[in-house]
């Protein structure tokens, strides 16, 4: 799942890509509320943590912008301003949670669960398609009763599969939520072969992955 960070702190910014990178998620990282904007125009995020101190454009302001324009993004806003003053401000401009720095990093990526959790897309802490079952939480994957080993690359695709099932999601949509670099993944052959060892590894369960010519692929109970 991809998500912005959008924090001027170098040490703290590099702390929050490489963890939520560990985590699973495709983070994209910025220093200013200015370039914040410019991608939130570019791609579709599950979430962005925002800062609330920013050069350029601030991370309120950078929220009323997205409001304005009716994105629906969760944003997390990280700010040093405890003030109940403060929290009313963000959370009433349009921040759907408030985290005061300095935070724990398990406590963040709990938040950022649940900001996805509201989702209209991403609802379910517990995916199940047929006998698959996938809980984000854990990166546990299980085809009736035996455990699964995926890639992260793998566990990405499959979330994104299983959370839009049976709808189908097109190989731009993949490439965009899995790889940080889409281009990468859409100039090759790279979806097609990490599509084939996925199919391969649940091969035994009730699901089967079906390619959609010319618009791009579905997991569906078998």
């Amino acid at each position: 799942m991809r998500v912005l960070v959008a924090e001027d702190d170098a040490g703290l910014r590099s702390v929050l890509e490489r963890g939520l990178r560990e985590s699973g998620y495709v983070v994209d990282a910025v220093d200013d509320g200015e370039r914040a904007l410019a991608f939130l125009r570019a791609y579709d995020y599950e979430a962005a943590i925002i800062d609330w101190r920013m050069p350029k454009v601030s991370g309120l302001d950078v929220v009323r912008e997205l409001r304005r324009r009716r994105s629906a993004v969760p944003i997390l806003m990280l700010t040093a301003r405890d003030a109940p003053s403060d929290r009313v401000t963000g959370l009433d401009e349009g921040a759907d949670d408030y985290l005061v720095k300095p935070f724990d990093f398990g406590e963040l990526l709990a938040r950022l669960r649940a900001l996805q959790r509201r989702s209209p897309v991403l609802q379910s802490t517990h995916l199940v398609v047929g006998d698959v079952e996938y809980v984000p939480a854990t990166r546990e994957v299980r085809v009736g009763s035996e455990k699964r080993s995926l890639t992260a690359t793998e566990l990405s695709i499959l979330e994104l599969l299983m959370r839009r099932s049976p709808a189908v999601v097109g190989r731009r949509s993949i490439a965009v939520h899995v790889w940080a670099e889409e281009a990468d993944a859409l100039g090759s052959n790279t979806i097609d072969v990490h599509l084939a060892r996925l199919r391969a590894k649940l091969a035994s369960g009730h699901v089967r992955i079906e390619t959609v010519r010319g618009v791009g692929y579905r997991i569906v109970a078998a």
